[in-house]
Protein backbone atom coordinates (compact mmCIF):
# COMPACT_ATOMS: atom_id res chain seq x y z
CA UNK A 1 0.00 0.00 0.00
CA UNK A 2 2.88 2.24 1.39
CA UNK A 3 4.83 0.92 -1.85
CA UNK A 4 2.25 1.53 -4.23
CA UNK A 5 1.78 5.49 -2.38
CA UNK A 6 5.41 6.82 -3.42
CA UNK A 7 4.95 5.35 -7.39
CA UNK A 8 1.99 7.38 -7.71
CA UNK A 9 3.73 10.37 -5.89
CA UNK A 10 6.70 9.84 -8.13
CA UNK A 11 4.36 10.07 -10.81
CA UNK A 12 2.60 13.05 -9.93
CA UNK A 13 5.69 15.19 -9.58
CA UNK A 14 7.27 14.39 -12.16
CA UNK A 15 4.30 15.63 -14.45
CA UNK A 16 3.99 18.66 -12.22
CA UNK A 17 7.38 19.59 -12.92
CA UNK A 18 6.98 18.54 -17.07
CA UNK A 19 4.41 21.60 -17.24
CA UNK A 20 5.67 23.77 -14.52
CA UNK A 21 3.87 26.98 -16.14
CA UNK A 22 0.98 24.87 -16.51
CA UNK A 23 1.37 23.90 -12.62
CA UNK A 24 1.74 27.52 -11.49
CA UNK A 25 -1.48 28.92 -13.53
CA UNK A 26 -3.76 26.04 -11.94
CA UNK A 27 -2.47 27.18 -8.53
CA UNK A 28 -2.99 30.85 -8.85
CA UNK A 29 -6.84 30.70 -8.11
CA UNK A 30 -6.13 29.26 -5.40
CA UNK A 31 -3.35 31.17 -4.55
CA UNK A 32 -4.90 34.47 -4.90
CA UNK A 33 -7.81 33.27 -2.70
CA UNK A 34 -6.22 32.03 0.45
CA UNK A 35 -3.73 35.08 0.54
CA UNK A 36 -7.34 37.08 0.58
CA UNK A 37 -9.09 35.00 2.97
CA UNK A 38 -5.75 35.62 5.01
CA UNK A 39 -5.76 39.35 4.59
CA UNK A 40 -9.02 39.95 4.88
CA UNK A 41 -9.41 38.20 8.15
CA UNK A 42 -6.00 39.66 9.55
CA UNK A 43 -6.90 43.58 8.44
CA UNK A 44 -10.79 42.98 10.06
CA UNK A 45 -8.66 41.48 13.78
CA UNK A 46 -6.76 44.41 13.58
CA UNK A 47 -9.51 47.20 12.69
CA UNK A 48 -11.65 45.59 15.20
CA UNK A 49 -8.72 45.46 17.92
CA UNK A 50 -7.86 49.13 16.93
CA UNK A 51 -11.78 50.48 17.60
CA UNK A 52 -12.09 48.14 20.51
CA UNK A 53 -8.97 49.60 22.02
CA UNK A 54 -9.80 53.22 21.64
CA UNK A 55 -13.54 52.40 22.42
CA UNK A 56 -12.25 51.05 25.60
CA UNK A 57 -9.77 53.69 26.20
CA UNK A 58 -12.80 55.79 27.45
CA UNK A 59 -12.91 53.94 30.51
CA UNK A 60 -15.67 51.10 32.04
CA UNK A 61 -17.00 53.98 34.48
CA UNK A 62 -18.27 56.38 31.61
CA UNK A 63 -22.01 56.07 30.25
CA UNK A 64 -23.39 57.91 26.94
CA UNK A 65 -26.59 59.62 26.26
CA UNK A 66 -27.61 59.71 22.83
CA UNK A 67 -31.29 60.94 21.24
CA UNK A 68 -33.30 58.44 19.60
CA UNK A 69 -34.40 55.07 20.53
CA UNK A 70 -32.77 51.75 19.99
CA UNK A 71 -32.83 48.47 20.57
CA UNK A 72 -30.49 46.23 22.93
CA UNK A 73 -28.50 45.03 19.12
CA UNK A 74 -27.90 48.15 17.50
CA UNK A 75 -27.06 52.27 17.70
CA UNK A 76 -29.71 54.98 17.72
CA UNK A 77 -31.36 56.50 14.59
CA UNK A 78 -28.95 59.41 15.54
CA UNK A 79 -26.17 57.44 14.91
CA UNK A 80 -27.12 57.27 11.21
CA UNK A 81 -27.62 61.09 10.52
CA UNK A 82 -31.58 61.13 11.45
CA UNK A 83 -32.67 64.34 13.26
CA UNK A 84 -33.62 64.10 16.80
CA UNK A 85 -34.89 67.08 18.58
CA UNK A 86 -35.43 65.73 22.31
CA UNK A 87 -31.83 65.45 23.92
CA UNK A 88 -31.38 69.24 25.47
CA UNK A 89 -28.95 70.81 27.76
CA UNK A 90 -31.53 71.42 30.65
CA UNK A 91 -31.58 67.67 30.52
CA UNK A 92 -28.06 67.47 30.85
CA UNK A 93 -28.07 70.48 34.06
CA UNK A 94 -30.59 67.85 36.01
CA UNK A 95 -28.40 65.17 35.33
CA UNK A 96 -25.33 66.74 37.03
CA UNK A 97 -27.46 67.27 40.36
CA UNK A 98 -25.89 64.89 42.59
CA UNK A 99 -29.07 64.86 44.52
CA UNK A 100 -30.45 63.41 41.79
CA UNK A 101 -27.69 61.43 40.48
CA UNK A 102 -25.39 60.79 43.25
CA UNK A 103 -22.85 58.64 41.41
CA UNK A 104 -22.43 61.57 39.20
CA UNK A 105 -18.62 63.17 39.00
CA UNK A 106 -18.19 65.02 35.44
CA UNK A 107 -21.18 65.48 32.86
CA UNK A 108 -20.32 67.10 29.23
CA UNK A 109 -22.76 67.87 26.78
CA UNK A 110 -22.61 68.25 22.78
CA UNK A 111 -23.73 69.39 19.23
CA UNK A 112 -21.64 68.97 16.36
CA UNK A 113 -22.11 70.40 13.01
CA UNK A 114 -19.95 70.26 9.86
CA UNK A 115 -18.34 73.64 8.75
CA UNK A 116 -15.96 75.25 7.01
CA UNK A 117 -12.90 76.90 8.32
CA UNK A 118 -10.61 79.65 6.56
CA UNK A 119 -7.37 81.92 7.74
CA UNK A 120 -5.95 84.35 4.99
CA UNK A 121 -5.48 81.31 2.25
CA UNK A 122 -5.98 78.02 4.05
CA UNK A 123 -9.20 76.64 4.60
CA UNK A 124 -10.52 73.54 6.48
CA UNK A 125 -13.56 71.23 6.49
CA UNK A 126 -14.49 69.08 9.34
CA UNK A 127 -16.88 69.42 12.04
CA UNK A 128 -17.35 72.10 14.84
CA UNK A 129 -18.48 70.93 18.27
CA UNK A 130 -19.95 72.84 20.49
CA UNK A 131 -19.16 71.77 24.24
CA UNK A 132 -20.10 72.21 27.83
CA UNK A 133 -19.82 71.26 31.14
CA UNK A 134 -16.70 69.32 32.18
CA UNK A 135 -15.17 68.44 28.44
CA UNK A 136 -11.44 68.28 29.81
CA UNK A 137 -12.41 65.82 32.76
CA UNK A 138 -14.84 63.36 30.62
CA UNK A 139 -12.16 63.39 27.41
CA UNK A 140 -9.01 63.41 29.38
CA UNK A 141 -7.54 66.20 26.99
CA UNK A 142 -4.88 68.63 27.07
CA UNK A 143 -4.19 71.70 26.08
CA UNK A 144 -0.81 71.71 24.25
CA UNK A 145 -0.75 75.85 23.31
CA UNK A 146 -2.71 78.67 24.81
CA UNK A 147 -5.88 77.64 27.28
CA UNK A 148 -9.21 76.43 27.69
CA UNK A 149 -12.47 77.83 27.94
CA UNK A 150 -13.58 79.08 31.40
CA UNK A 151 -16.67 77.99 33.23
CA UNK A 152 -18.73 81.61 32.13
CA UNK A 153 -16.89 81.49 28.54
CA UNK A 154 -18.20 77.57 28.34
CA UNK A 155 -21.99 78.54 29.45
CA UNK A 156 -21.78 81.95 27.11
CA UNK A 157 -22.06 82.46 23.46
CA UNK A 158 -18.58 83.84 22.82
CA UNK A 159 -16.99 83.87 19.37
CA UNK A 160 -14.43 81.75 21.18
CA UNK A 161 -12.47 78.47 19.82
CA UNK A 162 -9.67 75.56 20.42
CA UNK A 163 -8.61 73.93 17.83
CA UNK A 164 -7.52 69.97 17.67
CA UNK A 165 -4.00 69.18 16.79
CA UNK A 166 -4.65 68.62 12.93
CA UNK A 167 -7.03 71.52 12.46
CA UNK A 168 -4.05 73.40 13.63
CA UNK A 169 -1.28 72.25 11.12
CA UNK A 170 -3.56 72.75 8.25
CA UNK A 171 -4.91 76.23 8.85
CA UNK A 172 -1.45 77.45 10.51
CA UNK A 173 1.42 75.24 9.08
CA UNK A 174 4.10 77.72 10.29
CA UNK A 175 2.39 80.29 12.87
CA UNK A 176 1.48 79.86 16.29
CA UNK A 177 -3.03 80.11 16.11
CA UNK A 178 -3.25 81.65 19.80
CA UNK A 179 -5.12 85.16 19.53
CA UNK A 180 -5.67 84.35 15.35
CA UNK A 181 -9.19 84.74 13.99
CA UNK A 182 -10.54 82.50 11.83
CA UNK A 183 -13.61 82.34 9.67
CA UNK A 184 -16.60 80.20 10.23
CA UNK A 185 -19.89 80.74 8.28
CA UNK A 186 -19.23 84.47 7.84
CA UNK A 187 -18.25 84.40 11.47
CA UNK A 188 -14.94 85.91 12.73
CA UNK A 189 -13.34 83.96 15.97
CA UNK A 190 -10.25 83.57 17.84
CA UNK A 191 -8.34 80.93 18.64
CA UNK A 192 -7.62 80.74 22.53
CA UNK A 193 -5.59 77.55 22.70
CA UNK A 194 -4.74 73.93 20.82
CA UNK A 195 -5.43 70.69 21.94
CA UNK A 196 -2.56 67.78 21.99
CA UNK A 197 -2.37 65.13 19.71
CA UNK A 198 -4.59 62.49 21.08
CA UNK A 199 -5.20 59.93 17.53
CA UNK A 200 -7.83 58.29 16.67
CA UNK A 201 -11.20 57.58 19.74
CA UNK A 202 -13.65 55.34 18.32
CA UNK A 203 -14.91 56.44 14.70
CA UNK A 204 -13.13 59.56 14.85
CA UNK A 205 -10.40 61.68 15.80
CA UNK A 206 -10.67 65.01 18.00
CA UNK A 207 -7.60 65.74 16.42
CA UNK A 208 -9.78 67.33 13.40
CA UNK A 209 -12.57 68.99 15.34
CA UNK A 210 -12.85 72.27 15.68
CA UNK A 211 -13.92 73.01 19.46
CA UNK A 212 -16.45 76.54 20.51
CA UNK A 213 -19.13 76.65 23.47
CA UNK A 214 -22.14 74.99 23.33
CA UNK A 215 -24.28 78.09 23.07
CA UNK A 216 -22.54 79.81 20.61
CA UNK A 217 -22.77 76.52 17.98
CA UNK A 218 -26.42 75.97 18.68
CA UNK A 219 -27.49 80.13 18.52
CA UNK A 220 -24.87 81.64 16.26
CA UNK A 221 -23.83 78.58 13.82
CA UNK A 222 -26.98 75.74 13.54
CA UNK A 223 -29.89 77.67 15.32
CA UNK A 224 -30.94 74.50 16.93
CA UNK A 225 -31.53 74.21 20.61
CA UNK A 226 -31.06 70.19 21.26
CA UNK A 227 -28.03 67.94 21.75
CA UNK A 228 -25.86 65.62 19.56
CA UNK A 229 -25.22 63.77 22.94
CA UNK A 230 -24.53 63.86 26.57
CA UNK A 231 -21.51 61.81 28.75
CA UNK A 232 -21.75 61.13 32.27
CA UNK A 233 -18.99 59.99 34.48
CA UNK A 234 -19.67 58.05 37.81
CA UNK A 235 -17.43 57.33 40.52
CA UNK A 236 -16.83 53.60 40.05
CA UNK A 237 -17.92 51.46 37.69
CA UNK A 238 -19.66 48.96 39.89
CA UNK A 239 -22.16 52.66 39.94
CA UNK A 240 -23.00 52.63 36.13
CA UNK A 241 -25.53 49.94 36.28
CA UNK A 242 -27.93 51.72 38.99
CA UNK A 243 -26.86 55.20 37.60
CA UNK A 244 -28.15 54.24 33.90
CA UNK A 245 -31.36 53.69 35.32
CA UNK A 246 -31.50 56.73 37.51
CA UNK A 247 -30.56 58.18 34.19
CA UNK A 248 -33.81 56.55 32.33
CA UNK A 249 -36.10 57.15 34.90
CA UNK A 250 -35.23 60.79 35.33
CA UNK A 251 -35.26 61.30 31.26
CA UNK A 252 -38.36 59.46 30.90
CA UNK A 253 -40.24 61.74 33.67
CA UNK A 254 -38.68 65.15 31.74
CA UNK A 255 -39.88 63.89 28.14
CA UNK A 256 -43.64 62.20 29.53
CA UNK A 257 -42.76 59.29 28.78
CA UNK A 258 -44.96 56.34 30.72
CA UNK A 259 -44.17 53.38 28.42
CA UNK A 260 -40.65 52.65 27.89
CA UNK A 261 -41.12 51.09 24.48
CA UNK A 262 -41.83 54.89 23.95
CA UNK A 263 -37.93 56.38 24.97
CA UNK A 264 -36.90 59.20 22.61
CA UNK A 265 -33.27 58.72 24.17
CA UNK A 266 -30.81 55.79 24.32
CA UNK A 267 -28.61 55.47 27.48
CA UNK A 268 -25.08 52.84 26.92
CA UNK A 269 -22.32 52.24 29.51
CA UNK A 270 -19.51 52.64 27.25
CA UNK A 271 -18.71 48.52 28.06
CA UNK A 272 -22.28 47.84 26.37
CA UNK A 273 -20.62 49.93 23.35
CA UNK A 274 -17.99 48.18 23.67
CA UNK A 275 -20.10 44.76 23.40
CA UNK A 276 -21.68 46.21 20.61
CA UNK A 277 -18.72 47.57 17.99
CA UNK A 278 -17.66 44.11 18.75
CA UNK A 279 -20.73 42.53 17.60
CA UNK A 280 -20.79 44.73 14.19
CA UNK A 281 -17.17 44.24 13.29
CA UNK A 282 -17.32 40.21 14.24
CA UNK A 283 -20.27 39.94 11.70
CA UNK A 284 -18.57 42.51 9.15
CA UNK A 285 -15.26 40.52 9.34
CA UNK A 286 -16.82 37.27 8.75
CA UNK A 287 -19.20 38.72 5.88
CA UNK A 288 -15.86 39.84 4.10
CA UNK A 289 -13.98 36.52 4.42
CA UNK A 290 -17.00 34.70 2.88
CA UNK A 291 -16.75 36.89 0.07
CA UNK A 292 -13.11 36.54 -0.51
CA UNK A 293 -13.62 32.56 0.50
CA UNK A 294 -16.01 32.81 -3.11
CA UNK A 295 -12.33 33.03 -5.12
CA UNK A 296 -11.51 29.80 -4.09
CA UNK A 297 -14.30 28.17 -5.42
CA UNK A 298 -13.45 29.74 -8.82
CA UNK A 299 -9.97 28.64 -8.29
CA UNK A 300 -10.91 25.15 -7.89
CA UNK A 301 -13.57 25.52 -11.11
CA UNK A 302 -10.46 26.30 -13.09
CA UNK A 303 -8.02 23.37 -11.30
CA UNK A 304 -11.11 21.31 -12.86
CA UNK A 305 -10.94 22.42 -16.37
CA UNK A 306 -6.90 22.08 -16.08
CA UNK A 307 -7.12 18.78 -15.01
CA UNK A 308 -9.83 17.82 -17.74
CA UNK A 309 -7.48 19.46 -20.32
CA UNK A 310 -4.66 16.89 -18.50
CA UNK A 311 -6.44 14.05 -18.98
CA UNK A 312 -6.98 14.70 -22.92
CA UNK A 313 -3.57 15.04 -23.51
CA UNK A 314 -2.54 12.58 -21.45
CA UNK A 315 -4.60 9.80 -22.80
CA UNK A 316 -2.10 7.83 -24.56
CA UNK A 317 0.08 7.87 -21.06
CA UNK A 318 -3.16 6.60 -19.66
CA UNK A 319 -3.83 3.66 -22.25
CA UNK A 320 -0.23 2.66 -22.01
CA UNK A 321 -0.17 2.52 -17.95
CA UNK A 322 -3.81 0.60 -17.74
CA UNK A 323 -2.17 -1.78 -20.43
CA UNK A 324 1.03 -2.15 -18.47
CA UNK A 325 -1.66 -3.68 -15.44
CA UNK A 326 -2.28 -0.12 -14.00
CA UNK A 327 -5.66 -0.33 -12.06
CA UNK A 328 -8.35 2.10 -12.19
CA UNK A 329 -8.02 2.74 -8.69
CA UNK A 330 -4.43 4.14 -9.18
CA UNK A 331 -5.14 5.87 -12.26
CA UNK A 332 -8.01 8.26 -10.31
CA UNK A 333 -5.59 8.09 -7.43
CA UNK A 334 -2.60 10.03 -9.34
CA UNK A 335 -5.20 12.41 -10.87
CA UNK A 336 -6.63 13.05 -7.78
CA UNK A 337 -3.12 13.43 -6.16
CA UNK A 338 -2.26 16.30 -8.42
CA UNK A 339 -5.18 18.12 -7.89
CA UNK A 340 -4.43 17.74 -4.10
CA UNK A 341 -1.19 18.82 -4.43
CA UNK A 342 -1.91 21.45 -6.39
CA UNK A 343 -4.07 23.01 -4.34
CA UNK A 344 -2.40 22.58 -0.97
CA UNK A 345 0.98 24.01 -2.49
CA UNK A 346 -1.99 26.90 -3.78
CA UNK A 347 -2.95 27.14 0.08
CA UNK A 348 0.70 27.67 1.79
CA UNK A 349 2.41 29.94 -0.79
CA UNK A 350 -1.25 32.18 -0.53
CA UNK A 351 -1.41 31.43 2.96
CA UNK A 352 2.84 32.66 3.22
CA UNK A 353 1.36 35.61 0.86
CA UNK A 354 -1.28 37.06 2.65
CA UNK A 355 0.85 36.58 6.20
CA UNK A 356 2.86 39.03 4.69
CA UNK A 357 0.99 41.38 3.23
CA UNK A 358 -1.09 41.69 6.35
CA UNK A 359 2.28 42.47 8.28
CA UNK A 360 3.10 44.83 6.11
CA UNK A 361 0.25 46.57 6.29
CA UNK A 362 0.53 46.65 10.29
CA UNK A 363 3.59 48.39 9.82
CA UNK A 364 2.56 51.21 7.51
CA UNK A 365 -0.40 51.92 9.23
CA UNK A 366 1.57 51.45 12.91
CA UNK A 367 3.74 54.32 11.09
CA UNK A 368 1.15 56.32 10.86
CA UNK A 369 0.43 56.87 14.56
CA UNK A 370 -2.53 54.09 15.12
CA UNK A 371 -2.16 51.08 17.35
CA UNK A 372 -3.01 48.47 14.49
CA UNK A 373 -2.46 44.90 15.81
CA UNK A 374 -0.95 42.38 13.76
CA UNK A 375 -3.07 39.12 13.90
CA UNK A 376 -2.85 35.90 11.92
CA UNK A 377 -5.31 33.66 13.67
CA UNK A 378 -4.18 29.93 13.95
CA UNK A 379 -7.97 28.93 12.82
CA UNK A 380 -7.97 30.95 9.78
CA UNK A 381 -4.92 28.79 8.50
CA UNK A 382 -6.28 25.67 9.24
CA UNK A 383 -9.67 26.78 7.63
CA UNK A 384 -7.85 28.02 4.96
CA UNK A 385 -5.26 25.22 4.16
CA UNK A 386 -7.92 22.76 5.24
CA UNK A 387 -10.49 24.63 2.47
CA UNK A 388 -7.68 24.29 -0.18
CA UNK A 389 -7.24 20.63 0.33
CA UNK A 390 -11.07 19.90 0.18
CA UNK A 391 -11.31 22.30 -3.15
CA UNK A 392 -8.71 19.73 -4.83
CA UNK A 393 -10.47 16.86 -3.61
CA UNK A 394 -14.13 17.92 -4.66
CA UNK A 395 -12.52 19.96 -8.20
CA UNK A 396 -10.13 16.87 -8.35
CA UNK A 397 -12.33 13.97 -8.41
CA UNK A 398 -14.08 14.27 -11.46
CA UNK A 399 -11.11 14.66 -14.14
CA UNK A 400 -9.81 11.47 -11.67
CA UNK A 401 -12.54 9.38 -12.54
CA UNK A 402 -13.02 10.57 -15.76
CA UNK A 403 -8.84 9.41 -16.56
CA UNK A 404 -9.49 6.04 -14.75
CA UNK A 405 -12.89 5.18 -16.77
CA UNK A 406 -10.69 5.84 -20.19
CA UNK A 407 -10.55 1.99 -22.17
CA UNK A 408 -7.03 0.98 -22.60
CA UNK A 409 -7.48 0.20 -25.81
CA UNK A 410 -9.04 3.46 -27.29
CA UNK A 411 -6.72 5.34 -25.48
CA UNK A 412 -4.03 3.84 -26.93
CA UNK A 413 -5.42 4.33 -30.41
CA UNK A 414 -6.01 8.46 -29.50
CA UNK A 415 -4.42 10.86 -31.61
Amino acid sequence: MLENFRQVLKIVKKALLVNKTRSFLTMLGIIIGVSAVILIVSLGAGAQSLILNQVDSFGGNLIGILPGQSNENGPPASVFGVKVTTLIQDDAKVLADKNILPYVQSVASYYDVNVSAYYKNASYDGSLEGISGDYLEIEKAEIKYGRFFTKDELQSSSNLVVLGSLVAKELFPFANPVGKKIRIKKRQVTVIGVFKERGQAGFSSPDGIIFAPLKFVQKEIAGIDYLSAIRLEVDKEKNVEESIEIIKQVLRERHNITNPVNDDFSVRSFKDALDLVTNITNALRYFLAAMAALSLLVGGIGIMNIMLVGVTERTREIGLRKAVGARKSQIRSQFLLEAVVITLLGGIIGLLLGILISYLVSLIINSLGYNWDFVVSISSIILSLSVSTLIGIIFGYYPAKKASNLDPIDALHYE
